[in-house]
């Protein structure tokens, strides 16, 4: 995914419960775990993007006294900072219609 073309808030707002129960599953408690869920998977990648960026800064032969600071590293860090938190993009997401919900539906059997 592309973090940098995403339009999601990056503060904190106030959202509306009832929106977001009729935007997800109807459920408001079934909408905030597939909120959750989509949000873990949106840091994970996050998290991969951004370890991949660090480690062509990685040297071996680094001991403590040996930590240089680096001007590259240090705007990452800070790119990686602005941007919008997983939550924000997953509300987004579930705004605009991004997310797809599969339910089980569980099959109930009568016995006569």
């Amino acid at each position: 995914m592309n973090f940098k073309n995403v339009k999601a808030e990056r503060n904190t707002i106030t959202r509306n419960t009832k929106t977001l129960e009729e935007k997800g599953t109807g459920n408001i408690f079934e909408t905030i775990v597939v909120l959750s869920r989509r949000s873990d998977q949106l840091s994970q990648d996050l998290k991969k993007e951004l370890n991949s960026k660090m480690e062509e800064f990685v040297i071996p032969n680094d001991t403590l006294e040996e930590v240089f600071e680096n001007r590259e590293q240090i705007e990452i860090s800070k790119f990686y900072e602005r941007l919008a938190k997983p939550q924000a993009i997953a509300i987004k997401e579930l705004e605009e219609d991004n997310i797809y919900v599969r339910k089980d539906e569980e099959e109930e059997s009568f016995e006569a």
